[in-house]
């Protein structure tokens, strides 16, 4: 439990680093996806989530 309280703190801080770095280029980025179809969208994220398994497997292996 403790190992997963980590990678939550660490995936916190890597998904926070560019709102802090840059926030008015995240405003525009964040307008941009906002105008993507949602099949688009869907398909980023089934693409982000199999990478992660991915590397997940690997990790543990």
């Amino acid at each position: 439990m403790k190992f997963f309280i980590v990678v939550i703190g660490m995936v916190m801080i890597i998904e926070g680093l560019p709102y802090f770095a840059f926030p008015q280029r995240m405003k525009t980025w964040i307008h941009k996806v906002l105008e993507l179809p949602e099949k688009n969208l869907r398909t980023f994220g089934l693409v982000l989530m199999l990478a992660g398994l991915a590397m997940v497997y690997i990790g543990r292996k």
